[in-house]
């Protein structure tokens, strides 16, 4: 320690200003880190106090604020005195930056000794002619009122008068501040005489007039009469912030519908006009939290119009919200006005290719339409003419949507079959993805019903295929013999013979014939010849329904033999096509038995094939459509009832007349709320008290018998974890040194090292943490508490800790998805784990509820399709990470019946996602809490 000294001595006595400052540095470090220096004090009152360079004077401040300055029992050391002398000079400093920085210094200070002469030298400071020093010195007053209000007890009167005279916004903010934690009834007196002027102040004074008016309003609700025309003008602010926060404040004040629509109307304005998708969102949250409220959602369906504006922000996230809060909003009062502007956007998207998300939002559109014509039959016949171009498109995921919604309309309402049928035969030819002409082939194939449209279908699936008997016209064209006219005209007409005997004409047009046999080659024909054999099979049961039908059509039995004849034509040679080795793969054996039974009904034509082909199959989707129908009403009626309000028999009633004004708690406060939730606290209204909750998430990290106990909090709040660590000195040593040193395992990033405590003798300490979350992973946390003791001849002393485990539940919440979605994820994403059921719980329907609500996952599969008992049940699971990563799952479960009704479920649960960390831990997290446990 004496060896420290003397090397601080000389530079902090007789060194320039640059050896003292980094001298200065050295010895705050060393404060800092639990070194006592008490010589150096008086040698920095003499050396370093009168110097007048601002970074030193910078430094000084820390040191002040850092260093003892009480003796052991706890008196005022005598060397103080000087430097309150000190401070008082600077307070009357002709320089404003010193002023100011010591007026703020002065804000941390704790000693009532130290502050008490200085109090004239502050109050002198309000009126000071520079804003930063007047702005400082109402902080130092605030802080100095709340700790010793003795030192100052006109403070809220003198702060007052001088919000009066103040011209600065950030004076008057800092005075308005002020007043409102230390005398509200004086901050309610200024505004009442100001109350009109409102709009014309800063945004940083306005948005402490809305806490002010909230808080007052909260506590009283009598008052909000008086300050709702306030809260009114001030939506009208030039700042985003004060819209935001007025409008959220009207909310919470007043239910009447021109209230709830200036709010909406104002945060409708705040999503166009912000340029950040992220605020887009959050007020976006803000409108749909306001939809949750029955009463408010007629007023909000009467802005659909309005907040359907939002669309024009290129984000798909934001239009994703957008577009389903519309679809929630829609009545038939407004749905013809969402379906044309719906419209409209859904052609806008037709011409623009250059945007990732375009297909994407198209989709999204193609299902708000879909769900809009279902509800409102009525709009379906303006809706499916726009949305049938898309069969065509290049995107096959709106291109499905599309063939969904067609499916289901054409299906559902009997009107407009017609209309459907001829759009199909319209853009059929020219649809170019197999999976969308598979589907567009079984439509037309169910539901043409004159013997036109079959006619049509016949025609449009020749002119698919292109020339027949295939393999033939294909041999020909390979060998040259069969020219296109497009061929035939290219190239010179004279034929020349080359060396090799071929003639110049023909080489020419055969290096060309790749290139323009792919451009010309008709759809079916190019499907067939890649090898997709599939379509075939779905063509071949399309022929038979529809010569099955052209035949209860037809009574002529030349046509009818004719039509059968051409059908089983097509088919032969699609099979003759697949068995030869022109194609790029083999027709499968599943695909020839389908098309061999087809060509047998055709051969037949039995009246039990036809009731089969041409009613069994359609009463399947009718089933299906009318199943999906209802899980979507039960769906919807789950939500509405959500929703509602229920009163207990005996809730109290409360009578604004008979309460008294501190029992009005009208609602939660929505500034404690929000600290809440800045924390993390987000809680569910039936979950417990968030503050009260902290001791189920309490570690033990170390025994009770160790020289040094510690536990900790782990608090993960989304990208962050803070570990609120308490460590006890359980020895009758002094600690000094006490560091607490923590590395971490996965994908976990420790952001500041904590800093070292000296801890007396049973004494006890809290040293905070953080750490950073960079994906969903299991992460691990270990580390130890290390230690000197004073007078100790060893090394430093250390205490190992317990591993802290960070649970990856944190991180994921419950999602939907389509099937589609699910089914498209699940081919895309290459981590896979797969974990064995090992249970002891015996009933496939708790094990399946017993996952669900150990993984956060929720169940994709319908409740219908669970119900019963068949031995065995598979289910489809998924969630999201706050990170946007998506966690799928499938479980695989029986009953085995021959090991006795008590025998456990078996089976397995596969898990994919995008990443190995992902899928891992999901696994682990399964693998551990599998079995039940006994209560």
């Amino acid at each position: 320690m004496l060896a420290f000294l003397i090397s601080f001595l000389p530079p902090l006595e007789k060194g320039d200003v640059k050896l003292k400052t980094e001298a200065l540095k050295k010895v705050i470090i060393m404060i800092l880190n639990g070194e006592k220096l008490p010589g150096l004090l008086m040698t920095i009152i003499r050396f370093v106090l009168p110097l007048q360079d601002h970074t030193i004077k910078k430094l000084l401040l820390v040191f002040w604020e850092i260093v003892p300055k009480t003796t052991p029992d706890g008196r005022l050391l005598q060397e103080m005195i000087l430097v309150c002398d000190a401070y008082r000079k600077d307070l009357q400093h002709p320089n404003e930056f010193i002023r100011g920085s010591t007026l703020r210094f002065l804000c941390k200070l704790k000693e009532a000794e130290l502050l008490e002469p200085l109090m004239p030298a502050i109050r002198a400071c309000l009126e000071h002619r520079h804003s930063y020093v007047r702005r400082n010195a109402v902080l130092a007053i605030y802080t100095i009122y709340r700790n010793f209000e003795h030192l100052i007890p006109d403070a809220p009167e003198l702060i007052h008068d001088f919000l009066v005279n103040e011209k600065d916004a950030s004076c008057k903010r800092n005075a308005f501040m002020m007043l409102i934690h230390a005398d509200q009834d004086r901050a309610l007196d200024y505004l009442s005489t100001c109350i009109d002027q409102v709009q014309t102040f800063g945004d940083i004074l306005q948005l402490v007039i809305v806490e002010l008016i909230y808080k007052v309003c909260h506590a009283n609700p009598s008052e909000r009469a008086r300050f709702i025309r306030c809260i009114y003008n001030l939506l009208q602010s030039s700042s985003p912030a004060v819209k935001y926060e007025a409008a959220g404040t009207l909310v919470t004040l007043s239910s009447a519908p021109t209230a709830i629509k200036a709010a909406a109307q104002c945060y409708i304005d705040l999503i166009i006009k912000e340029s950040d998708n992220n605020v887009k969102l959050i007020v976006l949250d803000r409108l749909i939290e306001l939809k949750e409220h029955p009463s408010h959602e007629r007023v909000l369906q009467d802005l659909v119009m309005d907040i359907l504006r939002v669309l024009s922000t290129p984000d798909l996230e934001v239009r994703k919200k957008t577009l389903q809060l519309a679809l929630d909003l829609v009545s038939s009062r407004n749905v013809e006005e969402l379906v044309i502007v719906l419209k409209k956007e859904v052609i806008k998207t037709n011409n623009v290719t250059e945007h990732e998300d375009t297909d994407k939002y198209r989709q999204l559109l193609v299902r708000t339409l879909h769900s809009c014509s279902v509800r409102f039959p009525d709009m379906a016949a303006n809706v499916i003419p726009v949305l049938m171009e898309f069969l065509s498109d290049n995107s096959e995921a709106a291109a499905a949507d599309v063939l969904e919604f067609v499916r289901e309309a054409i299906q559902r309402f009997d009107n407009l079959r017609p209309l459907i049928v001829e759009k199909m035969l319209e853009v059929f030819h020219a649809i170019k993805s197999v999976k969308i002409y598979r589907g567009a082939l079984w439509i037309l194939g169910e539901y043409c019903s004159t013997k036109e449209d079959i006619q049509s279908v016949m025609t449009e699936v020749r002119r698919s295929l292109g020339e027949i008997p295939i393999v033939e016209s294909e041999i020909k064209k390979e060998t040259g013999e069969l020219k296109p006219e497009e061929e035939v005209s290219v190239g010179p007409a004279q034929k020349l013979v080359t060396e090799m005997g071929t003639y110049a004409t023909q080489s020419a047009l055969s290096s060309s014939r790749p290139a323009k046999k792919e451009e010309d080659r008709p759809p079916l024909r190019g499907f067939l010849l890649d090898g997709d054999f599939f379509v075939a099979a779905s063509l071949a049961t399309t022929l038979t329904k529809i010569a099955l039908r052209y035949v209860s059509l037809v009574q002529e039995k030349k046509k009818q033999n004719s039509f059968i004849a051409e059908a089983m034509l097509l088919m032969a040679t699609i099979l003759h096509l697949g068995k030869s080795s022109l194609p790029k793969k083999p027709i499968t054996d599943d695909d020839v038995d389908r098309i061999s039974l087809c060509l047998k009904v055709l051969s037949e034509c039995s009246p039990l094939m036809n009731d089969i082909f041409n009613k069994e199959c359609r009463q399947s989707l009718s089933h299906m459509l009318s199943a999906k129908l209802e899980e979507e009403k039960l769906s919807q009626k789950k939500e509405s009832e959500k929703r509602n309000v229920t009163v207990q028999p005996d809730d109290p009633i409360s009578f604004m007349q008979l309460t008294a004004k501190n029992e009005m708690s009208s609602k939660e406060d929505q500034f404690q709320l929000s600290l809440l939730a800045a924390m993390g606290n987000t809680q569910r209204k039936e979950a417990a008290d968030p503050l009260a909750s902290k001791l189920n998430k309490v570690t033990q990290l170390t025994g009770f018998s160790d020289p040094v106990y510690a536990e900790a909090y782990v608090h993960v709040n989304q990208y962050d974890i803070v570990l609120d660590v308490l460590v006890v000195n359980q020895t009758s040593d002094t600690l000094q040194n006490c560091t607490l040193e923590l590395a971490t395992l996965g994908d976990l990033k420790l952001v500041e090292k904590p800093s070292p405590l000296t801890l007396a003798p049973h004494d006890f300490a809290n040293i905070k943490a953080n750490v950073k979350v960079a994906s969903t992973e299991n992460g691990i946390i270990f580390g130890n508490v290390v230690y000197d003791v004073s007078g100790a001849a060893s090394d430093r002393n250390c205490v190992v800790l317990s591993d802290i485990h960070i649970d990856i539940m944190d991180y994921i919440q419950p999602a939907s998805c389509t099937d589609a979605e699910f089914r498209q994820m699940w081919a895309e994403f290459e981590w896979e784990n797969k974990v064995t059921v090992n249970t002891n719980i015996i009933d496939l329907n708790e094990y399946l509820q017993h996952i669900l609500k150990s993984t956060n996952m929720k169940c994709l599969t319908p409740e219908k399709a669970l119900s019963g008992y068949c031995g065995f049940m598979a289910a489809n699971l998924y969630a999201r990470s706050i990170f946007g990563e998506d966690a799928l799952a499938n479980v695989s479960i029986e009953k085995p019946i021959h090991l006795g009704p008590e025998a456990p479920v078996t089976g397995h649960i596969r898990i994919r996602a995008k990443s190995q960390g992902m899928a891992l831990s999901l696994g682990d997290k399964i693998n551990l809490s599998q079995k039940k446990t006994s209560l």
